[in-house]
């Protein structure tokens, strides 16, 4: 384990790090940021995941939504978060061009979405649906290889935000069409990840609600990151 001491970490960062089991000890922290999955992180001796999750609820009572059991609660998140990312889409619409701009090193809106133009693909269609087929190849995957531009992706792609939503709006459609007729013993059931090596490889031995979850999660956070960085932005050209 590395240990720093005395060390001026001033303005650090650490980004897809694995932190688990760090350990800060007389540390002077200011104006910091901890963002990512956070379990059992205690404070000067005080345990505050579960005040943190709380408070997220309490924020976005979707989260709620996302985490039942119940298909008709699935359903209804699915809903409240294709009109979230509606509402941002218009947003977007109204500042012409900031959908390809970026702050602090993080994806621009429209790489977001076309990210999650990969989830579907992998997460839903894999994984709930069973599907083979290639992915669509706008969608930008993990960074790690081989998995980077394989089974149909094509990073040379520069596809327009019209041209984007048109395969998202297909791709809702498509899982809120299957929500409607999901019974709870079909997503508790082994999800019928196809035996091959294409993302995502650790899937197998889940259950259909456990990789619908994902899905649901990731449109969920990556909205959450947008309209983050949308507000940065809009902030810094109102200055």
């Amino acid at each position: 384990m590395k240990r720093y001491v005395e060390e001026d970490l001033h303005g650090a960062e650490f980004r897809e790090c694995d932190l688990t089991g760090a350990r800060l000890i007389g540390v002077a922290m200011q104006d910091a940021v901890i963002d990512g999955l956070i379990t059992n992180l205690v404070v000067n001796g005080v345990e505050v995941t579960e005040y943190v999750e709380a408070e997220l609820d309490r924020r976005h009572p979707v989260r709620v939504l996302i985490r039942s059991e119940d298909p008709a609660d699935l359903r209804e998140a699915s809903r409240q978060l294709r009109a979230a990312w509606a509402a941002t889409i218009e947003r977007i619409r109204r500042t012409p061009g900031i959908e390809r701009r970026s702050v602090n090193d993080e994806w621009s809106a429209v790489q977001t979405m076309r990210h999650l133009v990969f989830v579907h693909d992998s997460w839903f269609r894999r994984c709930c649906l069973g599907s083979t087929e290639l992915f669509t190849p706008m969608g930008i995957g993990p960074t790690v290889e081989p998995y980077r531009e394989a089974h149909g992706l094509d990073l040379s792609l520069d596809p327009a935000l019209d041209e984007i939503m048109s395969v998202r709006d297909a791709q809702a459609a498509e899982l809120e069409a299957w929500l409607d007729e999901v019974t709870a013993e079909r997503l508790a059931a082994r999800a019928p990840v196809p035996d091959d090596d294409v993302w995502p490889p650790y899937a197998r031995g889940r259950s259909v609600r456990r990789c619908l979850g994902t899905v649901l999660n990731e449109t969920f956070e990556h909205h959450r990151f947008c309209v983050r960085d949308l507000d940065l932005i809009e902030a810094q050209d109102a200055e």
